[in-house]
């Protein structure tokens, strides 16, 4: 689904929720609920969570408590709202590397389906191609180009091995039909600095990390992975532009409950979602930090949920990348 017409799905479902919320019976939490994020704190998801739970914890009048389990990938703490009573009082708010463990892990210690109750899908963001400078490349067509004939000569970086960039990286890889190196690094950290002295030649950044030195000369921007143009960079064309029709690729961030949670109480939650994803402060700080905002209804986060499980599981397979145990 396209994100212009999830948007509008998602505004849809946001009249709805205000214009129901009368005439519904209400849920609210009863205790304080436990908001787990499957990373370390100080990260973009634990910092968002933080924002939520401020507001959410005003809305119910219960304590909001962020609980970082980072490790495996997201799975530890995905592990641990699985096996939580269904009654709403923990959730996880995940990345869309939640859609990627099951094709990517040999085992998980869940159900990535049975065991989860999607919410809402809270943000969308596009990912940059770009390059370094000294490729003498100004567009995703050039750099297509430039891979035939030079087979295995290219090395594309990402943040880590399996991560949303080196899958984007690959999906790239395998419909533009060309010979490229994946080169892993743990995080920014590792990466950046490869980019920068042409250790490797191009990567899929997250669109903040991306423009920011972008603007600096430091690199070259080509395109966006969406599958339109985003309001933040119109100028950039997208990926789909330069020949490859289908190749579309973006990240999310959403909210699970455990599964077998009630449907009553499911929604009700995304409600209340939807009510902090509408508030000025929260949207602008999103949009911000690159994110645009969904809030979208259970319904719609569940179809995305198990879609994109296939697809990443679909690409892991065709790019015979190796099974992390």
């Amino acid at each position: 689904m396209s994100i212009v017409v999830q948007s509008i799905r998602s505004a849809l479902f946001a009249a709805l929720c205000v214009a129901a919320t009368s005439a519904q019976s209400q849920y609210a939490p009863t205790k304080p609920v436990r908001l787990v994020v499957p990373f370390a704190a100080g990260g973009t998801i634990d910092v968002m969570a933080r924002a939520f739970g401020q507001k959410l914890t005003e809305i119910w009048k219960q304590q909001v408590l962020v609980d970082n389990r980072g490790g495996a990938g997201g799975t530890i703490g995905a592990d641990l709202v699985a096996k939580s009573p269904p009654n709403g009082h923990t959730l996880l708010l995940h990345s869309v590397a939640q859609a990627i463990s099951p094709g990517l892990y040999r085992k998980l210690p869940f159900d990535p389906v049975k065991d989860f109750a999607p919410v809402t899908q809270v943000t969308v963001s596009s990912f940059i191609l770009v390059v370094n400078p000294q490729v003498p490349v100004a567009s995703v067509t050039e750099l297509i180009a430039l891979a035939r004939s030079q087979p295995g000569k290219l090395n594309f970086s990402s943040s880590g091995y399996g991560s949303s960039p080196h899958l984007a990286g690959e999906l790239l890889k395998s419909l533009a039909a060309i010979d490229v190196v994946h080169v892993p690094y743990k995080g920014d950290a590792g990466q950046m600095p490869a980019l920068f002295s042409y250790e490797v030649q191009f990567a899929f950044l997250p669109m903040l990390t991306a423009l920011q030195h972008v603007r600096s000369g430091k690199l070259r921007a080509l395109a966006v992975s969406t599958a339109t143009r985003n309001a933040a960079v119109p100028e950039l064309p997208t990926v789909k532009d330069g020949g490859l029709a289908k190749f579309e690729f973006s990240g999310w961030i959403g909210v699970f409950a455990s599964g077998g949670t009630p449907q009553h109480i499911v929604r009700q939650l995304s409600v209340d979602f939807a009510k902090v994803l509408q508030m000025p402060d929260i949207a602008k700080n999103l949009r911000s930090a690159g994110y645009e905002v969904v809030g979208s209804s259970p319904e719609d986060f569940a179809a995305r949920y198990k879609n994109d499980i296939a697809f990443y599981t679909d690409l892991i397979r065709t790019a015979k990348i190796p099974l992390v145990n």
